[in-house]
């Protein structure tokens, strides 16, 4: 016999017995057979090598999760499968498990099939309606409040002392009150000269714009004087704005007579305007009806 055939003879028996003396894969089920969607444990090992939960998903089976026990070298694999019937899990060409998967029985004859039901809906609670009453009682209230406040502005600032009060002195009073007290206040006795006579020319002018037509505070001193030209004597109005004058720009010292005599002509002047243009006793009434309007 050729050589070579005895050779190749040799090795094929050696494989042939081989094969026939390998050790077959040690795999149990936990539970070999299962209802629809539950699970069992796969037990592989001892064994140099073991399949990945990749490997084991096949058939309609589902390899979820693997852990290995070192002690016992065994790998523990979670499956479960979602379809009825028998399932074979190959571990190798010549290892196989049977897995057999129940379906869930549905007993119609005491269940009652219906569809899917509509909203249904909730009446409100005592509470919610309340809530809801509750927030348009305070959103009125508030706007009531700003109305109130808005319309009672002016009188409240009034009663809580954030405005001044009204007025009602006639233009010669508040002339002749702030004349006096300048007086008592003393400012050109105090080295205010220049102050002093600000002051007084301020009220002058006022008392002219109050109680006429003339804007006598946008005027210089020759300007105002020829506005009331026509109004009375101007001599001691073109006295008091030309030593006024004089001190605020060219800081003349005036002599203590003349610091009070200033204060008496502004008196003199302001008295005799009045006695030209104060309102009639007949024109008095029509003034205060147009202002109650």
């Amino acid at each position: 016999m050729d050589k070579r055939k005895i050779l190749t003879l040799i090795v094929l028996c050696l494989w042939s017995v081989a094969g026939f003396c390998q050790t077959p894969l040690e795999a149990m089920l936990e539970s070999d057979t299962i209802a629809l969607g539950d699970q069992t444990v796969l037990t592989i090992g001892p064994a140099d090598r073991y399949p990945s939960t990749e490997q084991l998903s096949q058939g309609g089976v589902l390899a979820l999760s693997q852990e290995f026990d070192t002690a016992t070298n065994r790998l523990k694999t979670v499956l479960t499968s979602f379809e009825p019937g028998e399932h074979w899990i190959h571990l190798t060409p010549d290892d196989s498990l049977l897995l057999i998967v129940t379906d869930v029985d549905v007993d119609t004859t005491s269940t009652e099939i219906r569809d899917i039901a509509g909203l249904e809906k909730i009446p409100y609670t005592f509470w919610e309606i309340f809530r809801w009453i509750l927030l348009a009682i305070g959103i009125l209230a508030i706007g009531f409040a700003i109305w109130w406040f808005v319309t009672h502005r002016q009188r409240m600032q009034q009663i809580l002392g954030l405005s001044e009060p009204v007025d009602t002195r006639n233009p010669y009073e508040r002339a002749m009150d702030s004349i006096k007290a300048l007086r008592d206040q003393k400012m050109w006795q105090s080295g205010h000269v220049k102050e002093y006579y600000t002051e007084l020319t301020d009220i002058v002018r006022r008392f002219i714009e109050e109680s006429t037509d003339i804007r006598a505070t946008d005027m210089t001193s020759e300007e105002t004087i020829e506005a009331v030209g026509a109004m009375g004597d101007t001599a001691e109005l073109r006295e008091l704005f030309t030593l006024a004058d004089l001190v605020k720009f060219a800081k003349r010292e005036p002599l203590p007579h003349e610091q009070e005599s200033a204060l008496d002509k502004a008196s003199s002047y302001v008295e005799m305007l009045w006695s030209k243009v104060k309102p009639t006793e007949t024109d008095e009434p029509k003034e205060e009806e147009g202002h109650d309007a």
